[in-house]
């Protein structure tokens, strides 16, 4: 239920800042995609955003913050954010503006045909 709603507060910010976006139900949780990119997403109890990997080392000093592990792997410009990172609408809006401002040069998660 918390995924839920911490989805449909991510959509809320989309929605209000005029950005389209798909919504995508991916590794048990709800994932946006913007312009083919996977921009960020619910992902076990917590948010899991794409960000600068160069900004990496400055974000993780943020309440709640991690770089994410996955499958055993570090990967480089995903961050988890605990709930008390973004239990703030701010800090929630923080998050979708970082990983907006990385979208443009993130690459597309979208299979060539």
């Amino acid at each position: 239920m918390e995924n839920h709603i911490t989805a449909t507060r991510i959509a809320d910010v989309l929605t209000a800042k005029g950005i389209a976006y798909e919504q995508k139900r991916m590794f048990g949780g709800d994932c946006f995609m913007v312009d083919d990119k996977m921009l960020m997403g619910t992902y076990k109890g917590g948010i899991m955003a794409r960000v600068d990997p160069d900004e990496e080392p400055t974000l993780t000093q943020r309440p709640g913050v991690a770089s994410m592990i996955h499958g055993g792997r570090a990967m480089p410009g995903f961050l988890m954010v605990d709930p008390i990172g973004y239990e703030d609408d701010a800090d929630l809006e923080f998050w979708v503006v970082k990983a907006m401002e990385y979208n443009p040069k993130a690459k597309s998660s979208k299979k060539k045909k």
